[in-house]
């Protein structure tokens, strides 16, 4: 762009619409990585996968409200219990969410976009195939039908020898990889991406909420994703993790299943209680009232939500003294509820309320969620558990606190930002309708529910005896179900009206005070024109003129010049701008990885291993390509932000975002390890041998050590490649060597370990002690190949001139990543060596 062109405002505009506009077309759609369309996307598909999995829920509603009802056979009901839990669970609850942050998050503060706009992308691309995995079990006559739940030894290969577990398995866990994707990315957009002047202070409660969120799902996820995967190696290749006979435990699974499942309900709550933490003050035209104790309460209830798994198992026969503890943690957990509860309401009260169709549905969630948090406090306690465990009750339960945790926020949001998104407003007759058919039809179903549990009705099953005198409350209830239907497809409908038919809606027509409503309406691709400077938790009200300011091209990074898609990164306390990001702009890479991927998965399910493992040279080359293109790899070491400030690009800079993404990376990974060692010490707890004889025993041998002294030697070269890189850009040259040692050495580790321990630890399939030695000695020598690749690549770039020690960020984030895999491959050689020898 010539100098005329870029001091015009107009065409400065223009430059940026065409810099940041999808390609035209077929094209354009398959390659978006923008996060406006992509975070739509994952919104639209989750409301999707909700009306399906609604329509499940009434076909087993109809087959309830009758004793003697023959709607669906008892093999069919039970898919359909299992595909309804597993939708509304995995495919709807977390993902629409993580949509919601994905588009709002970076209006809210101040930013164009997400800073890893390809792995959202991905990350949508590894849903909707996760998705469409699960359900085309059903074109196979093969859904699954254990639950959403899954639990072991009913879905093991002995009692499900057919194809239902496994896409099951393999279609969550391809989910759950867009839903860790999406947790990096959003961890690092709010660390690093905040408007100058937004310190933590200042950050929305929303911007809070997905960030506990989201570390919650980097540590929350890993747990279930290694239980699919022991799960599937046992009934693919015969390993015998759950198997009581050879040393396993069923109760492994429920173990690691609830690790993840205590978590995710409040992974699905927090993000909407951000929702109403924005909604309730500007409905009550104030600040949010205790807004430092609501961040402690968020913080709170993350750290709480962990140390409650066991809720789910008092039935299982755990010690008492275990009991107690969990009893008292799952009712702690109430206490930073309550606090962002009574924070809400003192907002309210002290404020100016107006009652439009956000705020009707706020109300409703307060009602429904308090009614569902009593009902919690009860199951806490062990004895009133051990009668309602597993009865309609629990159902009635979870109802309340999922729904009135979720559902109603969620069309709180839906209604609030929907005139952001589409420029027009919803109608407000047909949305109030909505909103009564779905209060009244959800407790005419779920009431009648904890009634019928209280008699005894147990759940999961498809028919009762008329004996239980409950026919009439469960009639009742799938009446009320088919009202709270109704309501839900009306509310829909009215929003997709919205964007057709609706009127014209006012810039900022709640009249909020948060930076989201800055931008134009619809919000263009890049949202701002120029980077907004805030000093104020709500900038628009303390500033009225700040709309008008961001939409002119005259400050942060307003100058597209460069012709490139860019971010401004800042303090991760002080929001203080410190560097420009160079962001990915379209491309085939997401679609062309996922896709490899699902083709991967599909020759899984169908016991075509081999082509599976082919399939992993063209990921492999794809991700390649990935590494190398993202960003602008030849940006120069400092560019002109604004204002006549020279800023350094994120490759000079140490809090650039790939640096902050292996480090939620490496905590992502390092949950999976330390579920996998938990697995490991659980299952010698409960054994009589471990190892049992003639596995494992012995001092390690002359070639464990040497595999030991093999990683030491990794993790020097490393570090001497590290020092030859800070030693200046003319000697950056020096770093190949150690860094091309580190790789070999690496490699040298596995060639050496993973021989000897086939030896030492015979075969899987022999002993659960075997199973969890082999998976854990592969773990980690998959990290340590990863590694060595990284340092190839590393050294690569350094041959192109694109790593030296101005620009060391690659070389840090492939260091890093050495380190990690080193640090952990010896922990894992310890597990395997030492603690045999020294228990």
């Amino acid at each position: 762009m010539n100098a005329a062109a870029s001091d015009d405002p107009a065409r400065r505009l223009r430059a940026l619409e065409r810099i940041w506009a999808n390609a035209p077309g077929l094209r354009g759609q398959l390659t978006a990585v923008n996060h406006g369309t992509i975070a739509l996307r994952f919104i639209v598909t989750g409301l999707a996968f909700m009306l399906v999995g609604g329509l499940l829920s009434m076909f087993i509603r109809l087959q309830l409200a009758w004793s003697d009802a023959q709607v669906l056979d008892p093999e069919r009901y039970a898919q359909f219990v299992t595909l309804h839990g597993t939708t509304m669970m995995f495919l709807f609850a977390v993902p629409v969410m993580e949509g919601f942050a994905m588009y709002l998050l970076p209006k809210m503060l101040g930013a164009r976009d997400l800073p890893f706009p390809r792995l959202s992308a991905f990350g949508w691309w590894c849903y909707l195939f996760g998705g469409l995995f699960l359900y085309s079990s059903l074109l196979f006559d093969a859904a699954p039908d254990g639950g959403w739940f899954m639990y072991v030894p009913l879905t093991d290969a002995t009692f499900s020898p057919g194809k239902g577990p496994d896409f099951w398995l393999i279609g969550v866990t391809f989910a759950e990889i867009a839903a860790v994707t999406g947790a990096v990315d959003l961890i690092v957009a709010v660390l690093l991406t905040r408007a100058p002047g937004m310190d933590i202070r200042r950050m929305p409660l929303f911007a809070w909420a997905i960030l506990v969120t989201a570390f919650m799902i980097a540590l929350g996820f890993p747990p279930l994703i290694l239980a699919s995967l022991l799960l599937e190696l046992q009934r693919a290749f015969g390993f015998v993790f759950f198997d009581p006979a050879l040393g396993g435990d069923p109760l492994l699974w429920q173990h690691l299943f609830w690790l993840f499942g205590h978590p995710e309900v409040y992974i699905i709550f927090l993000p909407a209680a951000g929702v109403v933490s924005m909604v309730v003050p500007t409905f009550a035209r104030r600040p949010v009232a205790g807004y430092a104790w609501i961040v402690l309460a968020l913080v709170s209830t993350g750290f709480l939500s962990f140390g409650l798994w066991v809720h789910h198992m008092f039935a299982v026969g755990i010690p008492l003294l275990a009991l107690a503890f969990f009893s008292a943690a799952s009712m702690a957990v109430a206490i930073p509820t309550s606090i962002q509860v009574f924070a809400w309401i003192a907002t309210l009260w002290s404020g100016r309320p107006w009652l439009r169709l956000p705020m009707l549905h706020v109300l409703g969630f307060f009602v429904v969620f308090v009614l569902g948090g009593l009902t919690g406090v009860m199951l806490a306690f062990v004895p009133f558990d051990w009668q309602a465990h597993d009865t309609h009750f629990v159902v009635a339960h979870l109802h309340y606190v999922l729904i009135g945790g979720l559902m109603f926020p969620l069309f709180a949001g839906l209604y609030y930002w929907l005139p952001l998104a589409s420029g027009r407003m919803p109608s407000e007759r047909l949305g109030r309708t909505a909103f009564w058919l779905v209060v009244v039809g959800f407790h005419l179903t779920f009431v009648p529910m904890h009634l019928t549990g209280l008699l005894g009705m147990p759940r999961r099953v498809y028919t009762y005896s008329p004996l239980l005198g409950v026919e009439w409350l469960n009639l009742l209830s799938t009446a009320g179900g088919f009202v709270l239907a109704v309501g839900i497809v009306a509310i829909l409908f009215d929003v997709g009206l919205c964007f057709v038919h609706g009127r014209r809606a006012r810039a900022n027509p709640w009249r909020a005070g948060t930076l989201e409503w800055a931008v134009p309406m619809p919000p263009p691709n890049y949202n701002f024109a120029s980077v907004p400077e805030v000093d104020d938790a709500y900038p628009l009200w303390r500033d009225r003129g700040l709309a008008a300011r961001v939409a002119r091209s005259d400050g942060w990074l307003g100058d597209p010049a460069r012709g490139r898609r860019e971010l401004l990164g800042t303090g991760i306390v002080s929001a203080r701008p410190e560097q420009v990001v160079f962001l990915s702009s379209s491309s085939w890479l997401p679609l062309a990885c996922a896709g490899v991927v699902a083709l991967l998965l599909a020759c899984f399910i169908a016991g075509w291993y081999l082509a599976a493992a082919a399939c992993l040279a063209p990921l492999l080359a794809l991700l390649c390509r990935w590494a190398w293109t993202t960003g602008w790899p030849g940006a120069p070491r400092t560019v002109q932000a604004g204002d006549g400030v020279e800023l350094p690009s994120q490759y000079a800079c140490r809090n650039a975002p790939g640096w902050w993404a292996v480090v939620v990376a490496m905590l992502i990974l390092g949950s999976l390890f330390a579920s996998l060692v938990f697995a490991y010490f659980y299952l010698w707890l409960g054994s009589d041998g471990w190892p049992p004889r003639g596995m494992g025993e012995g001092s390690p041998g002359f070639g464990h050590w040497l595999a030991l002294a093999m990683l030491a030697l990794a993790w020097l070269c490393g570090a001497v490649g590290s020092a030859a890189l800070a030693g200046g850009a003319k000697r950056r040259r020096r770093m190949v060597v150690p860094a091309l040692l580190a790789s070999v050495a690496m490699i040298a580790s596995v060639g050496v370990e993973l021989p000897l321990l086939v030896v030492a630890s015979g075969a899987p399939q022999a002993h659960a002690y075997a199973s969890v030695v082999w998976t854990l000695a592969g773990f980690c020598a998959v990290h340590l190949l990863v590694a060595a690749l990284l340092c190839v690549h590393v050294c690569a770039r350094i041959g192109r001139r694109l790593v030296d020690a101005a620009r060391p960020l690659e070389w840090r984030v492939a260091h890093a990543f050495l380190r990690y895999a080193v640090v952990q491959a010896a922990i894992g050689w310890a597990v395997i060596h030492l603690f045999p020898v020294l228990q």
